[in-house]
């Protein structure tokens, strides 16, 4: 799955890969989380356009997004059948930019996050779907999902499915939906190659959304990671001074 990602790419480095026509600037993203606006590439009127969404997908049959489970995933294996996905698969693929993203592992008792990022270094463009809720006072709210897939086995040890990434040659062919057929870009729907993808262990601060710094990309060293795993010291309560009352002498101190 994907429950956490990076953006950390240049705003003109991403607009030269992904060829949108609109110059959006924007700060490093380091934990991406569900429910905030990321960018996303659409193919619209032609061209290909940068737009902000709401990660988690709402499909436009939602009487109340409020008692609708949060679709932050889409899995390949069932996109064509699956009513929040079967008309997106369709008419509203995109493209989401980013430089990595974060995977836990459960080791110990304890879920330890692991950054994930492309082992050359490159940005990557996940495969996501995409959906216009519209209220019922006429309000509108873009919504998307990452799709994902059986992860290979080298990212297996870390978690049984992956984000699907598409490779650059690949963008016109997957955001271009005016066939309304999907057989085409079905066999995109798969996770990386072997040894195409690296990963180390970072901080737990990742954790906590508010965190949002370089400082969660950077790999632990042994002495870090004994040091997050230690336990917590009990907080030990302050000893409070004698209460003294007024003798009727003058002043206390």
């Amino acid at each position: 799955m994907c429950g956490r990602f990076v953006i950390t790419s240049p705003p003109a480095a991403l607009r030269e890969m992904f060829g949108y026509i609109e110059q959006p600037n924007f700060p490093p993203r380091y934990n991406v989380a569900p429910t905030q606006p990321i960018p996303v590439v659409l193919l619209q009127n032609g061209g290909r356009h940068f737009q902000l969404m709401r990660w988690g997908l709402i499909p436009s049959w939602v009487k109340d997004p409020r008692t609708f489970s949060l679709l932050i995933n889409a899995r390949s294996e069932t996109v064509r059948e699956k009513p929040a996905f079967k008309n997106a698969i369709k008419r509203r693929r995109a493209l989401i930019p980013a430089d990595g993203y974060y995977e836990w592992q459960d080791a110990g008792g304890r879920k330890r996050p692991f950054f994930i990022h492309r082992r050359d270094g490159h940005p990557l463009a996940f495969a996501a779907l995409a959906e216009t809720w519209m209220g019922p006072n006429g309000e509108e709210q873009d919504t998307v999902a990452i799709v994902t897939a059986p992860a290979s086995p080298d990212l297996a040890q870390l978690h049984h499915r992956v984000p699907v990434t598409i490779r650059p040659e690949q963008f016109a062919r997957w955001l271009d939906c005016l066939p309304n057929d999907v057989d085409d870009v079905m066999p995109m729907l798969k996770g990386p190659d072997v040894g195409e993808f690296a990963w180390h262990q970072v901080t737990m601060r990742v954790n906590a959304v508010a965190n949002d710094d370089a400082q969660l990309l950077l790999p632990m060293t042994a002495e870090e990671i004994a040091a997050e795993d230690a336990p917590v010291p009990k907080k030990v309560a302050a000893r409070k001074a004698p209460v003294r009352e007024d003798d009727g002498q003058g002043s206390l101190f």
